[in-house]
């Protein structure tokens, strides 16, 4: 099967040959402006629609190729192919679609409304940089709080540190939290450490509840901010969390790809510059599966006692949570963390030249038009 992303439409293409699928989806959910569907709804040629997971199981079942088409819009314009050796899972929540497969060269992969989210090979990348470029800037962590992050990685590299006394996590998504367990066990040990208490609900909600002040880090591991998840980019969330951050705390945020998502970043650099006067950094890594192989993180300080994201002062290699047998970094070291906020001159010269100005206009990007496209009986692909 796959999953063609096109500037503004996704197309969606299933090719079936009795052994096997091929799913081609970005990594995680892209910022997407208009409100997505209740359902993940298919169509093909002849006017019939159905869910997807019954799509992928026509797809195995059958040796023809079946073209589809999904109108989402996104900001990107293209595919990632992994192949599909087994489904493990199809299931439904009242927030998404969740479903899991085991590919060929990534391990088992979970995927959330049609879009991979984590991938059991490439997984280690994006949880140990959204946690310890934060918990590291900061002298013994003791507070910490994840919203989102239900697959548990997070929780798992936040354990690592010793300095911990309780980690509160926010997710919405109950099952999200039950599939992992079951297919993701390398992430779910997150929630086995004691220090672990688990919120189901809204986050934001949890946040305005929270106490003032009572984090030392928060870590922002969430989907895209479309509909009620819109407001996990606008600048009311970032002044909540930076009322439940101590002086002198860290927030660690998803903040998209330098390649594709320029004036997305800019926008969240301008807005978390005006609440977070400790300093904000943009730092990036390298993920295979997110969009364009790269993901970003906003790193940003409350006023306080300063903090200097760019040298780690609590550098993992001293932590003796993260040096035991079956808890060693897999991608994370003190030389990254350094390397991670050395910018490409085209970001560099493009995030100075916005300054933190949210009022200068910038283009908008014309919308991709529809394009039909057939397939081919050698499996090639033509725009008609």
């Amino acid at each position: 099967m796959f999953l063609q992303r096109q500037h503004r439409q996704r197309e969606v293409r299933m090719m079936a040959p009795a052994s096997h699928c091929l799913l081609a989806v970005s990594r995680r959910r892209l910022l997407r402006r208009n409100p997505r569907p209740s359902a993940t709804q298919l169509w093909c040629p002849g006017g019939s629609q159905e869910p997807a997971h019954a799509l992928v199981n026509q797809a195995k079942r059958s040796t023809s190729t079946i073209q589809c088409g999904l109108n989402y819009f996104f900001y990107t314009g293209e595919a990632h192919s992994l192949k599909v050796e087994k489904i493990l899972y199809q299931g439904k929540s009242p927030y998404q679609e969740v479903l899991v497969f085991e590919s060929s060269t990534y391990g088992n992969v979970l995927v959330l409304d049609g879009i991979v989210q984590l991938t059991d090979k490439d997984e280690c990348a994006y949880q140990e940089m959204v946690t310890h470029l934060a918990l590291c800037s900061i002298p013994s962590p003791k507070n910490v709080l994840v919203v989102g992050g239900g697959d548990g990685g997070v929780l798992r590299e936040i354990a690592k540190h010793d300095s911990v006394e309780t980690i509160d996590i926010c997710e919405i998504d109950q099952l999200v939290i039950d599939v992992c367990k079951d297919f993701f066990p390398r992430l779910y040990v997150g929630y086995k450490d004691p220090r672990v208490r688990l919120h189901v609900g809204d986050a934001v909600e949890f946040l305005r509840n929270s106490p003032e002040g009572k984090y030392d880090a928060i870590i922002v591991d969430s989907s895209d901010p479309i509909g009620p998840a819109q407001e996990l980019v606008e600048k009311p969330f970032f002044q909540t969390i930076a009322r439940a951050l101590k002086p002198g705390g860290v927030l660690s945020n998803l903040a998209e790809s330098m390649w594709l998502h320029t004036h997305l970043i800019q926008d969240m650099l301008s807005i978390c510059r005006e609440v977070f006067k400790g300093g904000v950094h943009y730092a990036w890594a390298s993920v295979p599966t997110y969009p364009s192989g790269v993901i970003g993180f906003l790193l940003c300080a409350k006023d306080g006692p300063p903090v200097d994201f760019l040298t780690p002062v609590n550098p993992i290699e001293k932590i003796e949570g993260a040096t035991k047998d079956g808890r060693e970094m897999r991608f994370y070291n003190s030389e990254i963390h350094r390397a991670a906020f050395i910018l490409p001159t085209f970001v560099k010269r493009e995030l100075e030249a916005y300054n933190t100005s949210t009022e200068k206009e910038k283009p908008e990007k014309p919308a991709a038009k529809p394009v039909k496209m057939k397939v081919m009986r050698d499996s090639a692909i033509t725009a008609s």
